[in-house]
């Protein structure tokens, strides 16, 4: 196979190397669990859920202009926890990306939009900085995607070129934009998928 030209993986984190955050389950799950009013409380999140994950608000804040405006039989931090919980990985692909970065001598590149506290207990607790150099996470860069800003910063901050990145999300929309900066695009689904997208691009897994 020839030489492939690829340097750097951008991956989301939500979706691909781990369940998302933060999810529209994961609150209806907290609404049955805590006996709160999902519609209220879902209102309440779409308000205010752009300007915590640009890094504008702590989680405490988010929480407070969410389910802590009134006085509550449960406390902050039980509340924190359960979702901190949410968090599952995906070890297949933890371990596909693993494998690549290796095997090719891949950057791995981290652009994501999640909260602080959601990110940094994410990135302990699955380890994420172990295969990941770089995390650009709105949070983090106070610019969320679908902003071109962000990608042209990941591209910037790896000091790669465009055509030497691939961009993994599991949002198509999200993916559009990337290849607009003339980023390689994968549409994640599966790992098979985009594992077979990645051996296209000349990134194959060595057995």
């Amino acid at each position: 196979m020839a030489y492939s030209p690829i340097t750097t993986l951008f991956l989301d984190i939500g979706g691909v190397l781990l369940t998302n955050g933060w999810d529209r389950a994961s609150r209806h799950l907290a609404a049955d669990k805590f006996r709160l009013d999902f519609a209220e409380m879902d209102e309440r999140h779409h308000l205010t859920f752009d300007t915590y994950e640009e890094g504008k608000l702590s989680l405490d804040e988010y929480l407070r202009r969410v389910v802590f405006y009134e006085k509550r039989p449960f406390t902050r931090q039980t509340f924190k926890q359960f979702m901190f919980d949410q968090s599952r990985p995906f070890p297949d692909m933890i371990e596909l990306m693993t494998k690549l970065k290796v095997q090719h001598g891949l950057k791995l590149v981290a652009v994501s939009n999640e909260g602080r506290e959601l990110t940094e207990y994410r990135i302990k607790q699955f380890n994420l900085d172990r295969i990941i150099e770089i995390f650009i996470v709105s949070s983090f860069v106070h610019i969320r995607k679908p902003d071109a800003d962000i990608y042209r910063l990941a591209l910037d901050v790896a000091q790669a070129q465009p055509q030497q990145a691939v961009y993994i999300d599991d949002r198509a929309m999200l993916i559009e934009v990337a290849r607009g900066q003339g980023i390689h695009g994968i549409h994640h689904t599966s790992r098979p998928t985009t594992q077979l997208a990645l051996l296209e691009l000349g990134l194959a897994e060595i057995d």
